[in-house]
């Protein structure tokens, strides 16, 4: 049933409920619904809100920590914060996806802005006063707070989004979160712009940005809840997916069932591995730039993170190239261009060692000659590392369809992430050698190639609806196996939902890596079939 305009009455009918699947069974509604409530509560505004959550409370966190330790003159103990922080996110990120499920994913949301501003004051407090516990207590809280954001921003950008409109939706909410990094560098720049030397940037910079980080709880508010969400053809987005009737052990067991998958656990060797040149760049901004060229060096990565995420948003969408075929370029151009800055940067850091090594004073400043060497690698890092975020997540909404997995999947990808971060910065907080942390990482990333090429080859055409598909298994539902190893789930007694739109006795979903014309991604069925032998 498509939406109506009542121009009289400035309403709308509403829709069939869908669960995000072209192809789901669709229940009628007749509630009329103004224009200004389709709009609030359109996917587009969900994910505009969650992105600028993300741009008060990680875009500002990484604002700061892109001008090296958070600020501070030396790494040690902000790396060291930045440990606790990944450290509570190991755990929390799962528990919490499993939360959302439990008590709602809004919820969850809320509470993933509440940790954020009291780190960022405990790095002001240390900055004028010299306190080190509350850095401490700060990364702790603000631990938290993360895991429950990480575990349910992606799932909204990810699971609110039509499937055809993944790439561009995780665009707009990493992009603005990048408009947070962009907005605090240019606060920290003019702050700090006469500062040649290197130190710690001003004390008053985080005061604005403590402010910034306060705006979260009322974006927060607006989120709608997943029921309460409407697609642009006025139907529904899921029912809701929460319930008191779920037991905390069903979801442990229905998360680890995901885990079992193997496009899941081949993941983790990137989740895990992507994250130490991160640290390392940290490492190298505090050691070798003034303050103001750490500065503009955060600003510069906000701007070219913001490139990557408006890039990569628009690549993955295209309807020219099957989704198997743009995983597999994305990724090849992934490998040879970070092994070529990886190589780029070693050589950096040796000129610096001889330099240091001879007694040469090291202080890459925008007025002196050198500067531009060391600063373009960290700026293509930066891209690159920002272009990681966009696949991961891409790959995610690649694999599956419904708001349930999603959630449950993003906590995996984000503790898995957070294992990485805690073991980089741990390192990071010990008085490493930046070559030292160097050479990790680009072992690091090295050890990730095999595992994600695996997974990229997984990569099917369309997502598939696992609770859906799981529902449906006691009604006729049998599966088989490709001959690349994943499950072909064929529904033969499905006729309700294909009669929708064929009128035909049963619907078979799209086999993982197959390649189909450009109508399918649109939104238009393949053909259906009554039953399918696969060998």
């Amino acid at each position: 049933m498509s939406s109506t305009d009542n121009k009289e009455k400035n309403v709308v009918e509403l829709g069939p409920v869908s669960t995000g699947s072209d192809a789901d069974e669709q229940i009628n509604h007749s509630k009329p619904v103004s224009k200004f409530t389709r709009w609030y509560r359109s996917p587009l505004f969900n994910v505009i809100m969650v992105g600028l959550i993300s741009f008060t409370q990680p875009g500002i966190w990484n604002a700061l920590n892109s001008t090296g330790a958070g600020g501070a003159q030396e790494p040690y103990l902000v790396n060291g914060s930045n440990s606790l922080t990944f450290g509570i996110m190991v755990f929390g990120c799962s528990l919490f996806s499993i939360l959302s499920n439990k008590i709602g994913i809004k919820w969850v949301l809320i509470i993933g802005t509440l940790g954020y501003a009291p780190y960022s004051a405990s790095l002001y407090v240390n900055n004028r006063y010299g306190t080190e516990w509350f850095v401490l207590f700060g990364g702790a809280l603000c631990g938290i707070a993360a895991s429950a954001l990480w575990a349910s921003e992606g799932a909204i950008a990810l699971g609110y989004a039509d499937i055809k409109d993944r790439g561009k939706f995780t665009g707009i909410w990493l992009g603005l979160r990048e408009l947070g990094q962009l907005l605090g560098a240019s606060i920290q720049l003019s702050l700090n712009v006469k500062k040649e030397g290197r130190g710690k940037v001003g004390y008053t910079t985080y005061l604005v940005l403590i402010a910034l980080q306060c705006l979260g709880l009322p974006f927060a508010l607006l989120v709608s809840s997943p029921q309460k969400v409407i697609k642009a053809d006025g139907t529904r987005l899921v029912k809701d997916p929460t319930g008191l009737n779920k037991t905390v052990k069903g979801e442990f067991n229905k998360i680890w069932s995901l885990f079992k998958r193997r496009q899941m656990y081949l993941l983790m060797p990137i989740l895990i591995g992507f994250q130490w040149n991160s640290t390392y760049l940290g490492i190298y901004m505090t050691k070798y730039f003034s303050v103001r060229s750490r500065t503009l060096g955060s600003l510069v990565s906000g701007i070219v993170a913001t490139a990557a995420n408006v890039f990569w948003g628009w690549f993955y969408d295209r309807q020219s190239l099957s989704r198997p075929t743009v995983a597999r370029i994305t990724w090849a151009f992934f490998v040879i261009l970070m092994l070529g800055t990886f190589g780029w940067q070693t050589a950096n850091e040796k000129l610096y060692g001889d330099l240091k090594a001879a007694g040469t004073p090291i202080t890459l400043d925008w007025a002196n000659p050198g500067f531009g060497r060391g600063f373009a690698s960290m700026v293509i890092l930066r891209f690159l590392n920002e272009s990681h975020y966009m696949f991961v997540y891409w790959l995610i909404g690649a694999f599956f369809d419904d708001l349930e997995t999603l959630g449950l999947a993003v906590g995996i990808v984000r503790s898995f992430e957070s294992v990485g971060s805690c073991l980089a910065f741990g390192i990071g907080a010990a008085q490493v050698a930046p070559m030292v942390n160097l050479i990790i990482a680009f072992a690091m990333f090295g050890f990730t190639i095999p595992a994600t090429s695996a997974v990229v080859f997984m990569v099917p055409e369309r997502p598939v609806n696992l609770r859906k598909l799981e529902d449906e298994d006691g009604g006729g539902s049998t599966s088989t196996t490709t001959s690349e190893g994943e499950a072909v789930v064929v529904v033969v007694a499905a006729a309700k939902e294909a009669s929708i739109e064929e009128g035909s006795v049963g619907s078979v979903a799209a086999a993982p890596g197959s390649i189909t014309d450009g109508k399918e991604r649109d939104g238009v069925q393949p053909p259906v079939y009554s039953e399918l032998q696969v060998k």
